[in-house]
């Protein structure tokens, strides 16, 4: 996968797959790209979609600064900027939920329309419990802890099911590998923790969709509930039953594609860029 430097200071490790109108996908905590899954090839069946580690993990650099939503919506700008794509779709997963959310403030007009997937504006207290306790192993630098926590991603359907190893192996390459790495995710972690937009997202002009699964415990349907209705205009989908995790591209990827296919072929970046 190329590098690129970009305007923040780091060189960004990304990949650009599929032809059409661009689609930025903005990575969760702990990951980097392989842990999208099937999910960024399904896309570029029918987007040019560009998939990047957030700065520290993966094969991005960590560069000098404090990590926050914030600096981290600074390093989607720049990549943007730095691959001359004026104006993309946005669809952010979890701490990428939160990214895009700041993206589309601060830069709105390359935020086309967003699809905040597993989102919150601010932790509640059994969320901030939640990923108070993700946090910890990774504190201690204990992998063998944090991928046992990390099993709260998923359904129960999911963690019960006999080849539960023979799916998880080839997502294990995209968790955190080394020191540095885990201490970027420890980073990460508190940016999730300090992140609060709910006071400011009714700014947010581009169109909306944010999608949350009934059985996600890490952004809980009520959360993502407060995000869409305080968006001007948000869509709101919530996929129920079994695999409804906080997961739903591992675990339901068919009715997540659907939904947010759906939503993304109503919008243009033409149309929408402003």
């Amino acid at each position: 996968m190329p590098q690129i430097p970009v305007r923040t200071g780091v060189s960004l490790n990304y990949e650009i797959t599929g032809s059409g109108e661009p689609l930025l996908l903005i990575m969760g905590t702990t990951g980097s790209i392989p842990l999208w899954g099937e999910l960024a090839p399904r896309l570029s069946e029918d987007y040019q979609v560009i998939a990047f580690d957030n700065r520290g993990l993966g094969g991005s650099e960590r560069g000098e600064g404090p990590i926050s939503v914030a600096s981290l919506a600074e390093d989607a700008s720049a990549l943007l900027e730095a691959l001359e794509i004026p104006s993309a779709h946005v669809l952010g997963w979890s701490l990428g939920s939160a990214i895009a959310q700041e993206l589309a403030l601060a830069h709105p007009d390359q935020v086309a329309s967003a699809v905040l997937y597993s989102t919150w504006a601010g932790c509640d207290g059994f969320q901030r419990s939640v990923l108070a306790a993700l946090r910890y192993p990774y504190v201690h630098r204990d992998l063998e802890a944090a991928m046992a926590a990390s099993g709260i991603v998923y359904s129960p359907e999911f963690l019960d099911r006999p080849d539960l190893e023979e799916l998880m192996a080839p997502m294990l390459p995209a968790m955190p590998q080394t020191e540095a790495q885990m201490q970027v995710t420890v980073e990460q972690w508190d940016a999730d923790l300090e992140f609060d937009s709910l006071d400011r997202i009714g700014a947010i002009s581009a169109p909306a969709l944010v999608v949350v699964g009934e059985q996600d415990l890490l952004t809980p349907p009520r959360q993502a509930k407060k995000v869409a209705d305080a968006i001007p205009g948000a869509r709101f989908e919530l996929l129920t039953g079994p695999g409804s995790s906080h997961a739903l591209h591992v675990e339901r990827l068919d009715d997540l594609l659907r939904i947010v296919s759906g939503f993304l072929d109503s919008q243009s970046v033409s149309v929408m860029s402003r």
